[in-house]
């Protein structure tokens, strides 16, 4: 399994969360049953919750971007309007592969703003094509054989939270190879949270076999958090 000490710290993340108090006067209080932003910060994972070998990209990236949700060439979906972000992005790299996580907390003023926010993100999930195939990239920036990858979104419900998750699995037709990506996009009250896992896997045809379990225990121990 990679994912390892996420659960095993939950417990003790929760109390640290709802004991701080980030002192940003300037955050207005949520509607009733809602989030604040402090909140929504404290419940996103760390690097070193996750397990030893992640770590924060040494490239930066733009907080305010999402994760693209369809496989190809697709572009990324921006954020729906009206929202504060918080994001966390973090890696694992080795030898053999490596694991990507995009943690987005979109807070909104009010709950029918984060209503909107989702199925506007809804609506770009649900153009995402069944399969898509593209050839080999050669570039000054990147490089990536030729890959075919399939896409499939599902209803997703987890403790009041409900959106949807767009899971992805690309295999590279040329070098054995294969890439999985689970895009979850959940909201409940003033809050959207769009929590991206992504596992690459090196010299082997077939995906990562904890793939499933993995993306789920991220995202449900950051939910579990919140409450």
């Amino acid at each position: 399994m990679l994912i390892t000490r996420v659960l095993a710290v939950a417990a003790c993340a929760v109390l640290l969360t709802t004991g701080c108090d980030s002192g940003d006067d300037a955050v207005p209080d949520p509607p009733d049953g809602g989030f604040t932003v402090t909140t929504m910060r404290g419940a996103l994972l760390q690097a070193n919750e996750i397990g030893p070998t992640w770590k924060a990209p040494e490239a930066s990236t733009d907080p305010s971007r999402l994760v693209a949700f369809c496989g190809g060439a697709a572009t990324v979906p921006p954020v729906p309007p009206g929202a504060e972000v918080i994001s966390t992005p973090l890696v694992d790299e080795g030898n053999q592969g490596a694991q990507t996580l995009t943690q987005t907390a979109l807070v909104y003023p009010d709950d029918s703003g984060a209503r909107a926010g989702l199925a506007a993100l809804r609506a770009v999930a649900d153009g995402c094509p069944a399969t898509v195939s593209r050839p080999a990239t050669e570039t000054a920036d990147r490089s990536e054989p030729a890959y075919t990858e399939t896409a499939r979104t599902t209803e997703m419900n987890e403790g009041g939270w409900t959106g949807f998750v767009v899971t992805r699995h690309k295999t590279y037709i040329e070098n054995k190879g294969t890439a999985d990506t689970a895009i979850a996009v959940v909201s409940r009250a003033n809050v959207v949270f769009v929590d991206a896992y992504a596992v690459y896997r090196l010299g082997t045809s077939s995906g990562s076999p904890a793939f499933d379990s993995d993306w789920k225990k991220l995202v449900g121990t950051v939910l579990n958090r919140v409450g």
